[in-house]
């Protein structure tokens, strides 16, 4: 069946295999969140790996793999990322004419990573003769490979790793801690590229059965086994029960799910104001000792606002905590400056502690090369936003150091908390109203919740209109408030594991080390072939 499908692939005229790589790319994305067709990774990746091999069969190899893996990123990043229309609709009188480039430059950038990996496949296969398990490593080695470019290149965005369509099974993300969401996006790859070595001509034998089984079956087996074998020595974090929970903290998350839309009206900001104290106040047999608000829920500038901050301090609890976002704006006279920030309010209405935001979103909260491009930012206000110092460690009276994140912070692996200075918590911040009610905000909180896994400490998550929670340091959620609903979430926090995980202690040098050893066993496989004879296709 392989064999017939491998040929009937290599037969197909050009523009039936241009639309079979996007249709790929697609069905590749429906094995993210929020969807979870795992079981697509596949046929999708072994049909690339394929059509690859088609593409070896153009007059023009090279130029011929990088479209092919080109279309299949295409279609990936559209189904994947369609979410970023919702942004643009918030206004649509302003910024609704730019949905289509947006979707497409943002699709047709990011495919530029999935070419590559094609690109670089083809061209080692033909220089090495790569063929089989040996050329299925490769692919994914530099899928990955590429993935990691993606976290930080032109300030990078490592969104939808392959790694997080496991974000659903608990099990097989306990490897995060160990080996980040790059690792499992190495298992992930693998997994799915290994089934093309049973169609082409090198791969038809047993030992490609033998690889198949190993790779795409028994491997992700045993990812599973070790991380059930994890969760069922780990402790119950229950809300309401403080055996797992740090002694004489009571949180109070406040989601008042206030639209997008109405978010910064001039005339509704004082009642938005209002929903968070009224939330903060209600009554509790437990009552709370900190209450914590999303991303800018104070649409005003607290710091240099006493009447406001008083306001706002008649929601602290008792000799407690009120944690907000809120703007913040320099002091000085002539060109303001501008901070997405959180504070720490008291009851007397003192700002005991502050972050500003480190990573801001690219044409959200300021436009790159402003003085060439002709646009302006999506969020509210005149002048670009200020990056904060960077990853810091804070503390907040009466609760454990905590490392703050806003809004899309939390998707950097290796960046939530820093190794020299280790939080007790993570603590995000976000308005996931700008993503739309759908693919977006889920997608954002199964990236967030991965953070609490690989660093081993638990994650409080503040949303304007959700996914707010609070995750223990296994990644398991312990209270939840899903897309739009308002209400509030009152619970202990989660103790953190009392060492840090091997990731949250090395970072990114784990995956990099596992690179490393599948680059190694692509070379032995390859001094194992025998003579390699001439690979189809002919120079460009």
């Amino acid at each position: 069946m392989f064999t017939h499908l491998y040929d009937r692939t290599l037969s197909l005229s050009r523009q039936r295999r241009t639309a079979l790589a996007i249709l790929l790319g697609a069905l590749s994305a429906l094995a993210l969140p929020p969807w979870y067709f795992v079981p697509l990774v596949i046929p999708s990746f072994a049909g690339l790996l394929w059509l690859l091999d088609a593409a070896a069969q153009s007059p023009r190899p090279r130029r011929a793999a990088f479209v092919t893996a080109w279309l299949f990123g295409a279609g990936h990043f559209v189904v994947g990322v369609h979410w970023i229309v919702e942004p643009f609709l918030v206004n649509a009188a302003r910024h609704g004419w730019l949905i289509p480039f947006a979707l497409a430059g943002m699709a047709g950038g990011l495919a530029l990573f999935p070419a590559l990996a094609g690109l670089v496949t083809a061209l080692l296969t033909r220089r090495f003769a790569l063929a089989g398990v040996a050329r299925a490593l490769t692919f994914a080695a530099l899928w990955v490979l590429l993935e990691w470019v993606r976290s930080w290149l032109f300030t990078g965005f490592p969104w939808n790793l392959m790694g997080y369509v496991w974000a659903a099974t608990p099990e097989v993300m306990q490897a995060a801690a160990f080996a980040g969401i790059f690792g499992i996006s190495l298992l992930t790859v693998v997994a799915g590229a290994m089934p093309a070595v049973l169609g082409s001509g090198s791969g038809r034998g047993m030992s490609s059965v033998v690889a198949v089984l190993l790779f795409t079956v028994a491997m992700p087996a045993a990812i599973w086994a070790g991380g059930a074998m994890r969760l069922d020595s780990a402790p119950v974090y229950d809300p309401n029960d403080t055996t797992a929970m740090v002694p004489g903290v009571r949180l109070r998350l406040v989601q008042a799910n206030i639209p997008q839309r109405q978010k910064w009206q001039p005339q509704l900001r004082a009642g938005h104001l209002q929903r968070h104290i009224a939330l903060s106040q209600q009554a509790s047999s437990n009552p709370p000792t900190h209450v914590i608000w999303p991303e800018t829920a104070a649409p005003f500038f607290l710091a240099s606002d006493a009447v406001v901050r008083a306001a706002v301090a008649t929601a602290v609890p008792r000799d407690g905590v009120l944690i907000t976002g809120a703007p913040r704006r320099s002091s000085e006279t002539g060109d303001a400056q501008f901070w997405n920030a959180a504070h720490g309010i008291t009851g007397d209405s003192q700002i005991v502690a502050s972050y500003d935001k480190a990573h801001l979103v690219p044409f959200g909260e300021y436009v790159p090369l402003r003085g060439v491009l002709p646009l302006d930012k999506l969020v509210p206000g005149q002048g670009d936003f200020t990056a904060g110092a960077g990853r810091q460690t804070i503390a907040f009276p009466g609760l454990p150091s905590v490392s703050p994140l806003i809004c899309y912070e939390a998707i950097f692996p290796g960046a939530a908390a820093r190794s020299d200075d280790r939080p007790g918590w993570l603590l995000n911040l976000t308005n996931d109203a700008w993503f739309g009610t759908f693919a977006g905000p889920q997608q954002h909180f199964a990236i967030a919740s991965t953070r609490a896994v690989e660093e081993g400490l638990p994650l409080v998550r503040a949303a304007n209109t959700g996914i707010s929670a609070i995750v223990d340091p296994y990644g398991r959620p312990v209270a939840m408030l899903g897309l739009g609903v308002e209400g509030v979430i009152d619970s202990g926090l989660p103790r953190a594991l009392e060492a840090a995980t091997p990731f949250a202690r090395w970072g990114n040098a784990i995956p990099a080390g596992l690179l490393a050893m599948v680059t190694l066993l692509i070379v032995l496989l390859r001094v194992g072939q025998s003579p390699p004879g001439r690979v189809t296709g002919d120079s460009p």
